[in-house]
């Protein structure tokens, strides 16, 4: 199975660190007090470091001194880039790039605690923590058995008797104090939320994602880690010229068609409606999404037989640089013209967020490509999984950086400025990133946008306090009438 690490030998049980029942209560009562549920906000980048911060110190009081490094010197750069990811809800308001963001840490997040422990496929090693986590309730409920044996029992019944005297003077107390002073009835108003079930449900949701997403990562840390240095043995498949030769003819295919585009670059807008019929717009828009597409059945091609290829001897060492090689270089090709066509067709109709999104994911292609050639150099492809990975964690975080919401708004009022219609009800659906653009638009169709953008969630909190949000509220403060 590809999600299935390498097996730990039924003999072997796991220990269970005390450490690790504390940790995951913390991380859950962190989500429970920071999470913004419903929106991007400071809190999300909290809750992450009190997460990082609970698996950090429970692996620090249960790892022996003298014990095997578990991390790496990438795991720091890993968790690094899961709470940059998380830190765009403190940044940009958008949704659907802060859910992306949110996704890409889970992965990021998972690699940083993998560390050294390697699998046979790198699907287990984006998915450990979520993996783990749902293997570790067994595991947990051994640790709180084990913390209840080394208790005190009278000094358990002494807590408990505490904690109930306080919650009752409490339920009493604070109803007759905020009945006597408005001012201290509307501070506890303001710092006890309204317990619906929604809201409980909400918090339930995070104390358990977040404690348990802990406890996996604990379990993961406390199982036996792989020697640094193990390789996994691959089966290679089938002799180098049934390979070569498929390949081979692919690369011939995609040389003709390079040079094709070099006749129609070369040639201009009045070749191609020669030729074609059809205007420059048309023709982007005709082939975009085939070349899409190619690339990425090329990408798995070529992943394909890097992996299962065979390379033991140096004849097929040198017709897998040759040819992989070729393939790549010409793909990238491929990845520039798909920009170029992506490119003329939204100066024609328009940006939008879904074409912003495949350009992105074009780049990460090429970006991909390149590291192929890097690793075709002396064949060693073991960091080529994980640097695919963080390449695509570092275009999130430049889309992140890049704001795309303002930089298609941007875009279309441009268009605008050029006498071309501008969709002001599109714009209207964007978050507040889209304000510093829309600033531009005359009167009322700036202020028609801004209503429009504002009128989300109501009072963000400190917890969900974003700058985004804050910048399009003082700008509706100047609007004027629709």
């Amino acid at each position: 199975m590809l999600l299935r690490p390498r097996p730990t030998p039924k003999s072997a049980v796991i220990a269970v660190p005390p450490s690790v029942l504390p940790a995951g209560i913390a991380a859950g009562l962190a989500a429970v007090v920071l999470l913004p549920l419903d929106r991007p906000g400071l809190g999300w980048v909290l809750a992450g470091i009190a997460a990082v911060a609970a698996v950090v110190w429970s692996d620090r009081r249960s790892r022996p001194a003298d014990a095997v490094p578990h991390f790496t010197r990438m795991s720091p750069v890993w968790a690094a880039a899961t709470l940059a990811l998380l830190a765009a809800g403190f940044i940009r308001a958008s949704e659907w790039l802060f859910l992306l963001c949110v996704l890409a840490a889970c992965v990021t997040g998972s690699l940083a605690v993998v560390g050294r422990r390697r699998a046979r496929s790198v699907l287990y090693e984006v998915f450990a923590v979520p993996i783990e986590a749902l293997r570790s309730p067994p595991w947990l409920l051994r640790a709180v058995q084990l913390r209840a044996e080394a208790g005190d029992s009278g000094a358990r019944r002494r807590i408990g008797v505490s904690v109930l005297a306080s919650v009752v003077l409490l339920a009493v107390f604070v109803p007759l104090l905020s009945g006597a002073d408005a001012t201290f009835a509307h501070l506890v108003s303001s710092a006890v939320p309204d317990l619906d079930p929604g809201t409980f449900a909400g918090w339930l949701v995070a104390f358990c994602v977040a404690g348990f997403g802990v406890v996996g990562a604990c379990y993961l840390l406390a199982s036996p880690p792989l020697p640094a240095d193990e390789e996994v043995a691959r089966r290679r498949l089938a002799h180098r010229v049934e390979w070569a030769l498929p390949l081979g003819v692919l690369v011939a295919l995609f040389v003709v068609f390079v040079a094709v585009r070099l006749v129609v670059l070369f040639g201009g807008d009045d070749y191609m409606r020669r030729t074609t019929g059809l205007t420059a717009a048309d023709y982007a828009r005709g082939g975009f999404w085939q070349l899409c597409v190619a690339t990425v059945l090329t990408l798995a091609l070529v992943g394909a037989a890097l992996r299962w290829a065979p390379n033991s001897t140096t004849a097929d060492r040198v017709w897998q640089r040759a040819l992989l090689g070729a393939l790549s270089a010409l793909s990238l090709v491929l990845v520039a013209s798909a920009l170029s066509r992506m490119w003329t067709y939204q100066q024609a109709y328009g940006f939008t967020v879904l074409r912003l999104l495949v350009e992105v994911c074009e780049l990460w292609l090429g970006a991909v490509f390149v590291l192929v050639l890097v690793a075709l150099v002396r064949l060693r492809t073991a960091w080529l999984p994980r640097a695919a990975v963080g390449a695509a964690a570092v275009a999130l975080l430049a889309l992140v950086a890049l704001d795309p919401e303002r930089l298609i708004a941007d875009r279309n009022i441009d268009r605008a400025e050029q006498g071309m219609p501008v969709d002001t009800e599109y714009l209207s659906g964007f978050s507040a990133d889209v304000v510093p653009a829309v600033e531009r638009l005359p009167e009322p169709q700036r202020s028609c946008v801004l209503r429009e953008v504002a009128a989300g969630p109501g009072d963000d909190g400190w917890q969900g306090w974003n700058l985004s949000r804050a910048a399009a509220r003082e700008a509706l403060a100047t609007a004027h009438g629709c």
